[in-house]
């Protein structure tokens, strides 16, 4: 894991695409740091619990060399998931919105 929204399969870099999440290198506050964190920790659990599916999109590379994808189990978004906990936004490019 990189962070709540990118991590490393396969030797490959995947930015889950419909998510932002609390920034951990640096976060900008205390509070995106606990938040950045509870994120990381919560995706990486739901990433080992079994088998998913990554769902290209539109666009299949980021800025900075990330396949982005969908992160799905049985039909359901893990990213809508981390939105419901409250560790992440949804998100569909552009402008993010600060955590602090």
């Amino acid at each position: 894991m990189v962070d709540g929204d990118t991590f490393w399969m396969a030797g490959t870099k995947i930015r889950i695409a419909d998510i932002d999440t609390p920034e951990t290198h640096p976060p900008r506050c205390a509070r995106e740091g606990r938040l950045g964190q509870a994120a990381t920790v919560k995706m990486q659990a739901m990433l080992n619990a079994g088998p998913f599916k990554l769902v290209p999109i539109k666009r299949d590379i980021d800025r900075y060399g990330r396949k982005l994808r969908i992160v799905e189990r049985n039909g359901v978004s893990l990213g809508a998931v981390l939105v419901r906990h409250g560790l992440a936004r949804r998100y569909g490019g552009g402008k993010r919105s600060p955590w602090c």
